[in-house]
């Protein structure tokens, strides 16, 4: 019998990342490899104001022809994670796997996923070590704890750029945000730990931004936490 390959949405945000694309290009596209032929790596780079968008499209043109991109989205991250989802679930992904495009994560650690994908519906990165700062790493941790308190939930790393998903269960729980909402990834952890869906918490590494500027500092950070407290209130009161 031949064995049905499934198909495998490697989804990334980019935002004025010239320094990195092109190498977390090489990186991660291999890795489509052994999928269906039906796999893609969907980089979403609306709002670059540098060669972001014209790196992609020379790679796209030449040795990389699986690589979509999406120019058309929100700028901001959150809005961006949020459109790569949909467009894997309407375009038929069966598993999607969401990293960053600057460069601070592994793609050799993937395989460590991939060999589970059968056995969870969610396997999330935990970021033990974290090489880019104390400060993000305490930004962390204040989440987690927020989110104990809001939702009763318990999780290690709620925004680890490094999780991959069952289509199908991401799309039970997508829609439930805005288009521009800013914390997407964090409210998916959350709902597939409150509604018991079968998770599982790997611990990942993290290294510092490997070039180029972070767009989100502490201070932005700080401003999105206080609206994230009025929108966690939100969704608890719609969750039975």
């Amino acid at each position: 019998m031949e064995k049905i390959m499934e198909t495998l949405y490697i989804v990334m945000p980019a935002y004025n990342e010239e320094d990195n694309i092109k190498t977390v290009v090489e990186q991660w596209y291999p890795l489509l490899d052994g999928k269906s032929e039906d796999s893609r790596l969907v980089i979403a780079d609306s709002g670059s104001n540098d060669k972001t968008h014209e790196i992609l499209m020379n790679l796209s043109k030449t040795n990389y022809p699986k690589i979509e991109i999406l120019s058309n989205t929100n700028q901001y991250h959150g809005p961006k994670v949020i459109a790569l989802y949909d467009y894997a679930i309407k375009n038929g992904a069966d598993y999607i796997f969401q990293t960053d495009s600057d460069g601070q994560t592994n793609p050799d650690e993937f395989a460590a996923f991939w060999n589970e994908r059968n056995r969870y519906d969610g396997i999330f990165g935990n970021r033990v070590i974290r090489e880019d700062g104390n400060d993000r790493a305490f930004v962390e941790h204040t989440v987690c704890a927020l989110l104990k308190i809001y939702f009763g939930v318990r999780v290690p790393d709620a925004n680890a750029p490094f999780r991959l998903m069952k289509a199908e269960t991401v799309k039970k729980y997508l829609y439930r945000m805005s288009v521009d909402y800013n914390l997407p990834n964090i409210m998916l952890t959350t709902w597939f730990s409150y509604y018991n869906e079968n998770i599982s918490f790997k611990e990942i590494s993290f290294k510092p931004r490997q070039a180029g500027v972070n767009s989100i500092n502490i201070p932005k950070i700080v401003k999105i936490g206080f609206t994230a407290l009025g929108d966690f209130r939100r969704f608890k009161k719609n969750m039975g």
